[in-house]
């Protein structure tokens, strides 16, 4: 797996990291004819909460971010960025690695949502994650711990 860090967000890291979340969905977003820059920053602004935020580095650089949200039956993973230049470095699959690991000790599913259309639904099926449902826009993944106790 990558080799990386994470390091707590805190509130001054808001507005970098809605600038990271835009680069990181541009193409995927205008791939399907929805890119809206004050939209795409809008979204994830409205919602910062820096203490479920944790910044990605990688060789100390920025690389990109996690949002993980506690339910009492799920983790939902809310975000999760590389930047461009991060991606197929294994990041992204070392960061949802280490997610399952503690979704598994705690018995808890992870749940997300993908954009439609975006690559990223690819990756988390790899990932073990299962198609739930789709809306108009999105798809909505799960991932269950195993009761033999790996992820």
């Amino acid at each position: 797996m990558a080799l990386y860090t994470t390091t707590a967000a805190i509130p001054e890291d808001a507005e970098r990291l809605a600038d990271l979340r835009v680069a990181a969905m541009r193409p995927s977003l205008e791939a399907v004819g929805r890119f809206d820059l004050h939209r795409a920053r809008a979204r994830f602004l409205d919602g910062f909460s820096p203490e479920q935020t944790q910044i990605i580095l990688f060789d100390g650089m920025l690389a990109g971010f996690a949002v993980v949200r506690e339910a009492v039956d799920h983790l939902y993973l809310d975000h999760l960025y590389v930047l461009p230049e991060y991606q197929g470095l294994k990041i992204g699959r070392a960061v949802i690695h280490d997610l399952q690991r503690r979704a598994q000790s705690a018995s808890l599913a992870v749940r997300l949502m993908a954009l439609q259309g975006s690559p990223a639904n690819a990756f988390y099926m790899r990932c073990g994650f299962h198609l739930r449902s789709s809306d108009a826009f999105d798809n909505h993944y799960e991932w269950r711990p195993s009761v033999h106790g790996g992820a």
